[in-house]
């Protein structure tokens, strides 16, 4: 695992709402906090459950990666369709995880340009910070803080 980079940090805050559903908190953007919740039975599905949220965050940083690449070398984008399909598995404790990931990336290039997409083809997942990261592993460090319970006199 590589240091962290100097000054590269942010947080975002999940305030609970009620039953299962938080609002999140981007941290000082001028971002519309988003209402996250889990699926029935346990929650409502107000909003997306974590697992959509990765998979929302795959998709998303592999889509802007490509474009950016696609952009830098000079090729008009039209349109771009990215579908994430997210597959659900047990663990051998017989907790739900996510299985896999598969990324359909749909760029709409002239003939020419598609034929000159290769460089970026090879390149544009290695700058994706989200699935690369996903892919290696990532250290989630968890506290969990509580008041202390108050003494009996």
């Amino acid at each position: 695992m590589s240091a962290p980079v100097k000054d590269e940090q942010f947080t975002v805050r999940l305030t609970l709402q009620d039953g299962y559903a938080f609002s999140v908190d981007f941290g000082g953007q001028d971002f519309v906090p988003l209402m996250v919740d889990e699926l029935p039975p346990l929650g409502q599905g107000r909003g997306p459950n974590p697992a959509r949220l990765l998979a929302a965050a795959v998709g998303s940083c592999l889509s802007a990666s490509l474009l950016f690449c696609l952009r830098k070398s000079r090729m008009a984008v039209s349109d771009l369709r990215t579908t994430v399909d997210v597959s659900l598995a047990r663990s051998d404790r017989g907790r739900l995880r996510i299985g896999g990931i598969r990324v359909r990336l749909a760029p709409e290039l002239d003939a020419e340009q598609r034929e000159r997409m290769g460089r970026c083809l090879e390149l544009f997942q290695d700058f994706c910070i989200v699935t690369e990261s996903v892919r290696d592993g990532i250290d989630v460090d968890v506290l969990v803080e509580h008041p202390p319970v108050p003494a009996r006199v």
